[in-house]
């Protein structure tokens, strides 16, 4: 059975995310919770562990692009025109 917003009846449900863990999907009606990045639920340590893992090669790959998005824009040239010869003013 799942939790309700008291609202006067229970056919009313409104959804709420403290209903289920974020990774598993596993009711939270009448059980621990454990909590991350503010509001974000999980059913057990196990849970919020796999999400702290996703998040971290998430975040580590995002790093690694940009870092090589900067490197790669060192060793390239500019598409500039340069131009060489002697100019004479009389």
């Amino acid at each position: 059975m799942s939790a309700y917003y008291y609202s006067g009846c229970a056919d009313n449900y409104e959804a709420h995310y403290l209903d289920s863990c974020s990774v598993c999907g596993k009711s939270l009606h009448n059980s621990d919770i454990f909590m991350y990045r503010g509001n974000t639920p999980f059913c057990s340590k196990e849970c919020r562990q796999e999400q702290m893992e996703v998040d971290e090669a998430r975040e580590k790959k995002l790093r690694s692009g940009r870092s090589l998005r900067k490197s790669d824009s060192k060793t390239s040239t500019p598409n500039k025109t340069v131009r060489t010869g002697v100019v004479t003013v009389s």
